[in-house]
């Protein structure tokens, strides 16, 4: 998996590539853990280049966003290709997440 981030209009960006799955999601912890702050609550993960997610990523997922609203900001999701909007779908996770088909929505959403 290849994670790369940066930080538009206060919005913590996060675009992951690969599966995000049981090894891969201990990166991703870290870098809500090391990200997350009252300053840089609101956090945009771009799926667009994931291929397969399972539960530990969607665990990770909704700790990031307990996390985020804890602190008074969110976290969304954007770029969510079939077989991964499959996963979310079945598993109801769509209904919990704002979830954008392009970064440039999910950023403009979390812009006060």
């Amino acid at each position: 998996m290849d994670l790369q981030s940066k930080s538009v209009d206060n919005v913590q960006i996060l675009t992951l590539s690969g599966r995000f799955d049981a090894l891969t999601a201990p990166l991703v912890q870290e870098w809500l853990e090391q990200t997350l702050s009252p300053e840089h609550c609101r956090i945009v993960i771009d799926l667009k280049a994931v291929s397969f997610v399972d539960s530990t990523a969607l665990a990770t997922l909704v700790s990031g966003m307990k996390r985020a609203r804890q602190l008074e900001g969110d976290l969304c999701l954007c770029g969510l290709q079939p077989p991964v909007r499959m996963v979310f779908e079945l598993t109801r996770l769509d209904q919990a997440f704002e979830i954008f088909l392009n970064e440039e929505d999910a950023i403009r959403a979390l812009t006060p």
